[in-house]
């Protein structure tokens, strides 16, 4: 006899310290942008912040006038600086591959700047079936939401959010600037240390309800 099986959910991944280390590019756009215009920012400081919108950053080092002009020239260095310079996160593949090789969608929901975001992907050969970018936090269940994404893996208090408010289960990965304990007490359903445990975890998440999480 034939048993139905459960169906296969759409995750959503983050990019920044999900998927991609991107400290290394970002540190050195962030030092050529300080040459580029003068101005004194300390791009080690601003890496232990990744996650919210790059004009929240730039708002510590310029004038409010000034950001979105900056911004634009941020974006515009990026590129051809911080591309090659950023590495997959231990998992990343894996974990992406984990999702469509069973079946399942995978959707890259991020803040950065969606050309760019695309340009990491290609060059890492991660290969999502859809990638968003320029939203953040609750922003972020609105792309959710268009994909039916049933799962949400990000590091940030944000994605915890991002991921509650599409009513998506939340997954944190404890990679980027949140410990397992913030990440927790925000809400997170899951807590892994990195993605090479989420290929393990989605398989038994998809063998069905059994094993899923009640939310709230």
């Amino acid at each position: 006899m034939a048993y139905p099986t459960a169906p296969v959910p759409t995750v959503g991944f983050d990019l920044d310290m999900t998927l991609i280390d991107s400290r290394p590019g970002i540190r050195a756009c962030y030092t050529a942008l300080s040459e580029r215009t003068g101005t004194y920012i300390d791009a080690d400081l601003a890496v232990t912040r990744l996650g919210p919108p790059l004009a929240e950053e730039l708002a510590h080092w310029f004038p409010a006038g000034e950001v979105e002009a900056v911004a634009d020239l941020y974006r515009a260095m990026y590129p051809a600086i911080a591309v090659a310079a950023t590495p997959a996160m231990p998992g990343a593949r894996e974990a992406v591959a984990a999702v469509r090789e069973a079946g399942g969608r995978a959707v890259v929901v991020t803040a950065k700047y969606e050309p760019n975001a695309k340009l990491h992907l290609a060059h890492l050969g991660i290969e999502p079936d859809a990638v968003v970018g320029d939203l953040w936090a609750e922003q972020k269940a609105r792309a959710l939401r268009e994909h039916g994404a049933d799962v949400y893996v990000g590091d940030h208090l944000g994605d915890v959010r991002g991921a509650r408010a599409a009513g998506a289960l939340s997954v944190a990965v404890a990679t980027g600037p949140c410990p397992a304990g913030e990440l927790r007490a925000a809400g997170a359903d899951v807590v892994l240390t990195d993605l090479t445990e989420f290929p393990r975890w989605f398989s038994r998440y998809a063998d069905g309800p059994d094993y899923r999480p009640e939310r709230a």
